[in-house]
């Protein structure tokens, strides 16, 4: 099949036809053969996109791979299965970590796996939301297809199982220093794999045992080494790095779109985001970032053109201009300062799509050269870097969203717009003023947690992991900036649609901006007396984070 391609078949005939088919469905569901039935309604892969993951985890699209993969894992699996037998291999005839030196013996190399699974289930903390371990999976699944882990087939179906019936492990937040990969929390995640701990079913958390034994699933198998290959990989901080890019773009499209609304509300000349402007610096995240503003803010009715205003001879006698000859940083410099996080995100989102495909697993098994290597594919500052780089790209992107929301409130510096926006009696009324203690305070927030967690190594392990990534925490900081900063984006857009209407300009929008001020409105209507926010609040970030673009 080709890359990324859909695997859906459609049953045509007479309706009676239909009704056989269908009958068919639930009797062979019954009869406990699943497996066949979801790749009739599955997207059938040899690589995982972006795209697939989002299919995956957004619109519920199921899981599978081709018999070319399968081959490819079966094979590698055989392939160790022999090679192990008469050589000394890390995890398989050894201990784990600086326990290395010591042998096991023959006889208790599958209780081996069942004890790296078990004793490594340590992790603290709150577990994990759903959506992210789900990521987490098919990250997982996504090294063992590599066909390099030398892992039995039957564990690549039974975690397509997990993702496809939406079985989400019980993962803890803490528990990882990102080298070897994220040991802790995916050894919780194989601890449910062997029907032992808790998943999150039907919307709460019950014993594996019991979810798998009513689905009629089999627990892993331990056959070689499938109880450190699990554990052993980047996969828990690759998953939650998925999330933070896919929430991260969502972010950058809104604050394109609250740039060109805020310009709108200013009445801005609009050479900011002109083509030849941007082109002659020679950076093509701002050139990106100026096409897209050019986009949303067609059509205008609000924005100036320099050259009818300024460059039509008739102000010869005027000494001082009562309109801003130009805006403010924070209004005219968003291709300057977007564009960056724009690259970054790019740049993010090939890492981690390479970390998805990837073996990151050690040792490698590899049937083409007929060997094992040893080495350190499971180390996350790849992953952890790039952590760190979305981070700081999105504080930075808070902060100009912030100070877009600061130019709102700041009556003698817009000089069109009541202070905080109040549409009410001044004195008696607040606005949004008290919202403006929460987006500053939730943005400094921010720019705190953006100090690097990739170059806090602590050496642990009796100094065998002397150099770690922290990978894990980096994303589980990042995530906290990314959820920070769609607060931020809330608070800001109510400001918004409510600077617009204190100037009756919503009809004067371009018809893109029109649509997204009419969408908020019919949740958050305009108001004028005091009423409490935080529900507000809520609500519009439901609404930030849900809008498909």
């Amino acid at each position: 099949m080709s890359k990324g391609g859909f695997f859906l078949e459609f049953m045509g005939g007479p309706r009676v036809e239909w009704q056989l088919y269908i009958v068919t469905i639930i009797f062979l569901y019954i009869c406990g053969l699943k497996t066949s039935i979801l790749k009739k309604m599955s997207k059938e892969l040899e690589y995982i996109s972006l795209k697939d993951i989002e299919s995956i985890l957004f619109d519920g699209e199921k899981i599978a791979f081709s018999s070319k993969i399968m081959d490819r894992v079966r094979k590698s699996f055989e392939f160790l299965d022999e090679f192990s037998k008469d050589r000394v291999i890390y995890g398989i005839n050894t201990g784990f970590g600086p326990m290395a030196q010591y042998r096991v013996s023959d006889d208790e190399r599958i209780q081996l796996q069942y004890n790296i699974i078990r004793s490594h289930s340590a992790g603290a903390g709150n577990p994990l939301p759903n959506i992210y371990v789900k990521a987490a999976m098919i990250a997982r699944i996504g090294t063992f297809i590599q066909g390099e882990s030398g892992v039995h087939p039957e564990l690549v179906e039974l975690l397509a199982n997990f993702i496809n019936h939406n079985i989400h492990p019980f993962i803890p937040e803490h528990g990882s220093v990102g080298s070897s990969g994220d040991l802790v929390q995916l050894a919780h995640m194989a601890l449910t794999l062997i029907g032992e701990g808790q998943v999150n079913y039907e919307g709460k958390f019950q014993p594996s045992a019991d979810v798998l034994k009513k689905l009629g699933l089999k627990p892993m198998g331990v056959h070689v080494r499938e109880g450190l290959s699990v554990t052993n990989g980047t996969s828990f901080m690759t998953g939650i790095g998925l999330i933070n890019l896919f929430d991260a773009k969502k972010l950058l499209q809104w604050a394109v779109i609250a740039s060109v609304m805020v310009n709108e509300i200013a009445s801005s000349y609009d050479d900011f985001m002109a083509e030849k402007l941007n082109q002659v610096r020679r950076q093509p995240g701002q050139s990106e970032i100026a096409r897209q503003l050019r986009e949303w803010s067609a059509g205008s009715q609000c924005m100036l053109n320099r050259e009818k205003e300024l460059y039509d001879g008739g102000h010869q006698n005027e000494s001082v201009f009562k309109h801003k000859v130009q805006p403010y940083y924070s209004l005219r410099c968003v291709p300057q300062i977007l564009g960056p996080v724009y690259e970054t995100l790019e740049n993010t989102a090939k890492v981690l799509e390479n970390e998805v495909n990837s073996a990151t697993d050690n040792p490698i098994v590899d049937v083409d050269t007929k060997t094992v290597y040893h080495g350190g594919n499971f180390h996350g500052d790849y992953v952890s870097f790039e952590m760190d780089k979305l981070k700081i790209a999105i504080t930075k992107l808070t902060m100009l969203m912030e100070r877009q929301m600061n130019y709102l409130f700041h009556d003698r510096i817009n000089g069109i717009l009541p202070p905080f926006v109040n549409m009410g009696v001044l004195g008696l009324n607040y606005g949004m003023q008290a919202c403006q203690f929460t987006a500053t305070s939730t943005t400094a927030e921010c720019q705190t947690l953006s100090n690097s967690m990739y170059v806090h190594s602590i050496p642990n392990n009796n100094d065998n992991q002397d150099v770690v990534s922290m990978g894990t925490n980096s994303a589980l900081l990042a995530k906290r900036v990314v959820d920070n900063s769609f607060q931020v984006m809330a608070i800001h857009f109510m400001s918004i649609v409510q600077g617009i209407d204190c100037l009756n300009a919503a009809a004067k929008l371009s018809p893109k901006t029109k649509k997204i001020y009419d969408e908020i409105r019919a949740f958050f209507p305009k108001f004028v007396d005091d009423t409490t926010k935080y529900e507000e609040i809520a609500k519009m970030q439901e609404y930030l984070r849900g809008k498909r673009f």
